[in-house]
């Protein structure tokens, strides 16, 4: 035998008394699920045995096996102990519902006698559901996490064989009461409801990733004792590192899968926007004003505004001083306006098209140009604004767009022009729907939006003569951007400019309550824009918004722009545009290219019959949430650190007087709302993807072949998006 197999081998900690009690609650399992299979009323199935077998067996690795030997030497043998003992132990013992086996395993006299008790005095029961409820569970389980890996806490268990069994006794018992709420094994049933599950896993997730990380990315070695048994710093902190990732990856994992079931539970069993407008359509009947009709009201006093806020920009931008942290134009647009546009898209909708200035100016100037001529029908796509939003992720960087207030006002200006030229030559919104870039995010981001433009009742659209929606009437014009209400699905395309809601006689259009994402799932025929699964320019649309957010976020944070100014200073002075474009083209193009081609020949394997651009095109709009995750984690980030910024560059330009920015300093809570938005838009993404796969292939098998390669996607993306959050990122609109 090897030297290697006699390590093995005889590194096995084996505790006979830890054995045998294994064995014994082993035997007691089986024997109380062999009694409880003889019951009629009962049903016991092979499932719920494997799993508290698996359950014990790991438990049984965490603590007798090499793991156990090698713990005080590696710190990532430690971690993997953690991760069985808190994260896979507990879920498989519970999901076997181990508590009525093992009561009918005992002797029915030690049961009635001995248990019977206790199991019936009260004060125990109430302990019980006490110690089991959410809030105490997640708290017992978040707290054991955070304590045991201080570094005296963790110290003091590497040099006590009882204080490390006090640790892993720990581990594994606030893992039972963590997961309880998850598994709901019974007795009893918590009063908390199934989504309250969700944000329950997130927020523990985040307490784990938050913790990987420090062993990750701190640079510094965290417990001594691991540095007195290695040779160099480097093997300690290569080690602290791998500890760091096992916790994090596959504790990710474990996290979000039980998640993911969760959300789809909720989206699948939620209230059908039918419901919903039944019970609008009796409220506006019974004389109260729909939210559409009281938005619609005020939507040209709140375009105005922003008009007198873009004029006041603009002003500024040009004439006012060129540093970034006290001009209007430095701050406003790619702080504020970004800021509180993603906010708008994930809590009501495109309120900020609705609110438009550019759309302002447009209809006024109509009132003296024509708007006669038909846009070209090989413009009508997606692709011009699909490489305007290409160069608006190069130019952003490449040029410091963002730091030169100058710039920033012709941008706003020129956005004035193009609209007045574009609507007032040519008939209805082509520049909303063939030209616009921010249009187009805005587009996007409102396919996971909870309100729709819709119709409250199909029969009064049925019954309807005259189709005002569309087509007009004397006293407002229909929907300038073709989006026939009876045939409308989703936000896509939809400026929310309310002109339907306005131009309908019936009063049947609203916004209307949906479940975000939900029209992902499915691919009609959507009015004005096809098939989903038939636009390749809207799918390279998508792919530029998702792989942009990650792009453009990577391109803040200190090892890229370190490795791009090292760069910089060896190809020389005017090389930055074109590391930039290089950096761009790359992550926002070659990678998506490559990413989706992949998945769809993967999952081309399991989908016969269908052409590889068909399959892409089809689970290509699933990864939106995950992109917007990542737009508004980003995004939250800047309007956290830079929401005070504009008061003192609106002093100085109403008053002529300059004051001192401060550098704020980042919120503690900011990066766990971060990775909290992330995980949000990849639990959706999963959502979104199952719900396609299924539809597509109809088995469960055929579904999880189909769709695995587009998972794998989503969860790069998300491992991407997590390394950029856990970066120092540059600031905006501060001294730099």
């Amino acid at each position: 035998m090897n030297s290697a197999a006699t390590a093995a081998l005889t590194s096995w900690n084996l505790d006979g008394p830890v054995s045998a009690v294994l064995l014994l609650l082993c035997a007691i399992y089986v024997r109380g699920w062999r009694r409880e299979r003889l019951l009629i009323h009962l049903q016991s199935d092979s499932l719920r045995l494997t799993g508290f077998l698996s359950g014990v067996f790991v438990l049984f690795v965490a603590v007798e096996s090499p793991l156990d030997s090698f713990d005080g030497t590696y710190l990532a043998a430690h971690m993997a102990q953690h991760l069985l003992l808190m994260m896979v132990a507990p879920p498989l013992i519970l999901l076997s519902h181990p508590v009525l086996p093992l009561l009918k395993g005992l002797p029915k006299s030690f049961v009635k006698e001995g248990l019977g008790p206790f199991l019936t005095w009260r004060p125990l029961r109430s302990f019980l559901e006490w110690l089991t409820a959410p809030l105490v569970a997640w708290l017992l389980f978040v707290a054991s996490t955070i304590v045991w890996h201080l570094p005296y806490c963790y110290e003091l268990a590497l040099g006590s064989r009882v204080w490390h069994g006090a640790q892993h006794a720990s581990f594994f018992w606030t893992g039972i009461v963590f997961w309880w709420f998850i598994v709901e094994p019974g007795p009893g049933k918590s009063r908390w409801p199934r989504w309250a599950g969700i944000p329950y896993l997130l927020t523990a997730d985040i307490v784990n990733t938050a913790l990987s990380a420090i062993f990750v990315f701190s640079g510094r070695v965290l417990y001594p004792s691991y540095a007195a048994v290695h040779l160099t710093r480097a093997q300690t902190l290569s080690d602290q590192t791998l500890g760091g990732l096992i916790m994090w990856v596959p504790g990710e994992i474990i996290y979000l899968i039980p998640a993911f079931f969760l959300t789809m539970r909720v989206l699948t069993g939620s209230k059908r926007q039918g419901e919903y407008i039944v019970r609008q359509a009796r409220a506006t009947r019974a004389g109260r004003r729909s939210l559409a009709a009281n938005l619609a009201r005020w939507r040209r006093p709140i375009q105005l505004a922003m008009l007198l806020v873009s004029l006041l920009v603009i002003a500024d931008g040009f004439w006012g001083p060129q540093i970034t942290p006290i001009n209007l134009a430095g701050i406003l647009p790619w702080i504020h306006w970004r800021g509180l546009s993603v906010l708008s898209l994930l809590f009501l909708g495109n309120l900020f098209c609705m609110a438009c200035p550019f759309t302002f100016v447009r209809d006024l100037g109509r009132k003296v140009m024509p708007a006669r001529l038909r846009w070209p029908r090989q413009l009508r796509n997606k692709w011009t604004p699909a490489l305007l939003f290409l160069l608006y992720l190069w130019s952003y960087e490449a040029f410091g767009v963002w730091d030169s207030p100058w710039i920033t006002a012709w941008i706003i200006a020129g956005y004035f022009g193009a609209a007045l030229v574009v609507d007032g030559l040519f008939r209805g919104a082509s520049f909303c729907k063939y030209v616009c870039p921010i249009g187009q995010f805005n587009f996007i981001s409102s396919l996971i939006s909870p309100r729709e433009v819709a119709i409250k009742s199909p029969q009064v659209c049925r019954s309807c003569q005259t189709y005002d929606c569309i087509r007009g009437n004397e006293q407002t014009h229909g929907c300038e951007l073709y989006l026939f209400q009876p045939k409308k699905s989703g936000n896509l395309d939809c400026t929310f400019c309310l002109d339907c809601v306005k131009a309908c006689p019936h009063g049947n259009i609203d916004l209307v309550s949906i479940t975000p994402a939900q029209t992902l799932t499915a691919d009609p025929y959507r009015s004005s824009i096809g098939r989903l699964s038939s636009r390749t320019d809207l799918a390279v649309l998508v792919l530029l918004f998702v792989f942009g957010a990650f792009v453009n976020a990577a391109g803040m944070v200190a090892p890229v722009v370190m490795r791009e100014h090292a760069w910089h200073a060896s190809l020389g002075m005017d090389a930055m545009p074109w590391i930039v474009g290089a950096f761009v083209l790359v992550g926002a193009v070659l990678v998506p290219a490559m990413a989706v081609s992949a998945a769809g020949f993967l999952s081309k394997i399991s989908w016969r019959g269908r052409k590889v651009g068909t399959i892409v095109r089809r689970f290509v709009f699933a990864l939106v949430p995950i992109g917007f995750g990542m737009w508004a984690a980003h995004i939250l980030y800047h309007l956290a650190t830079g929401w005070n910024a504009p008061w003192p560059a609106l002093a100085r330009a109403l008053a002529g007087t300059a004051a001192a920015v401060a550098l704020p300093a980042v919120p503690s809570w900011l990066t766990p709302l971060q990775i909290l938005t992330l995980n949000a838009g990849l639990l959706l993404t999963l959502w979104v993807l199952w719900k396609v796969a299924t539809e597509s292939a109809g088995q469960v098998r055929a579904a999880v072949a189909l769709v695995w390669p587009w998972m794998a996607v989503s969860v790069g993306l998300y491992a991407a998006g997590v390394w950029v959050l856990f970066q120092p990122m540059q600031m905006r609109g501060m001294m730099h």
